[in-house]
């Protein structure tokens, strides 16, 4: 079985890679192989068309290839409520909250993410052509293999951003740097109340896997889930997996950020969860109308969600 993730050195879809690397998968009788696929409507794609089982993303992202939610469910939640941060130049000495320091600003944000920056300005009465902000890719971001959150850090210590919105592995490399301040965590607050729950990261899969596989569905659910219960009890697990995948510099970090992440590792999807997430897919024009809980989630895996 083959997973891909967008960002793979990130902490924001953490309990899928460590399912892996734990051996949690194995343990469910499933080889699983990760790959990084960007962007993410990239990695939808791919497993629309078949070349990948599963994906580790954004929960909105899936309507990026299955439209009206026909032919992909979420599986669980990797972890609640939006997960991206801004951060700006530290030299700008911007106040955490403060949204309408993002005008005249150049801001760095991989395709799929920037949705939800984009609409959290709307509901903060910013307006990207009247409010001069320029929103797009880190420049380089798109090359192979690259890591965005790292690239963005990267970018800001250079220069060619003033700013970026990326995972908490991207925030803390500009932060420890010196080179950044996070502005914006709509999952801890800071921003707009309505941008907490835009998204959540999900495993993904088709709805052919399901009725054909449904032992495989189940056994990655099982995963994830043992995966997120192991991370919660023990953060310092995770600095096998990022001895074994990430650069130095970040491998240091990650046990850091999943002890901060631990709280929001659960699988539960809920209702309100999904009403939040149709709401913000219509915003953006990615759903027309609404579209049932049980037509977006695999609700028949519910009961592994709590499992321990």
């Amino acid at each position: 079985m083959r997973i891909a993730v967008p960002d793979l050195v990130s902490n924001s879809y953490f309990p899928a890679v460590a399912a892996i690397e734990l051996g949690f998968f194995q343990a469910q009788g499933i080889a699983a192989e990760l790959e990084m696929v960007f962007p993410v409507g990239r990695a939808m794609e791919a497993l629309r068309d078949g070349s990948i089982d599963f994906v580790a993303g954004p929960a909105h992202a899936t309507l990026s290839a299955f439209p009206g939610w026909q032919g992909a469910r979420l599986l669980a939640a990797l972890s609640q409520h939006t997960f991206w941060l801004l951060v700006l130049r530290s030299d700008l000495g911007v106040r955490p909250g403060n949204v309408a320091a993002i005008r005249g600003l150049r801001i760095g944000a991989a395709p799929g993410p920037d949705a939800a920056l984009r609409r959290l300005l709307v509901d903060s009465g910013i307006d990207l052509e009247r409010d001069d902000v320029a929103l797009a890719p880190a420049p380089g971001s798109g090359d192979a293999g690259v890591s965005f959150g790292i690239h963005a850090a990267r970018a800001l210590e250079e220069g060619t951003i003033d700013g970026f919105w990326a995972n908490a592995m991207g925030a803390e490399v500009a932060v420890r740097s010196g080179i950044g301040s996070v502005v914006l965590d709509p999952r801890r607050g800071l921003g707009p109340p309505s941008a907490r729950d835009y998204t959540f990261a999900a495993l993904v899969t088709t709805d052919r896997l399901i009725d054909d596989s449904p032992d495989t569905a189940e056994g990655a659910v099982r995963a994830v889930v043992a995966a997120q219960n192991a991370l919660r009890a023990d953060p310092s697990r995770a600095a096998e997996v990022g001895r074994r995948l990430f650069p130095p510099d970040e491998a240091a970090l990650i046990e850091d950020l999943v002890r901060r992440d631990a709280p929001y590792y659960a699988a539960e999807i809920s209702p309100d969860s999904v009403a939040s997430l149709n709401e913000f897919s219509r915003n953006i024009g990615r759903l027309s109308g609404d579209a049932a809980y049980e037509q977006v989630v695999a609700s028949q895996f519910a009961r592994l969600w709590s499992e321990r």
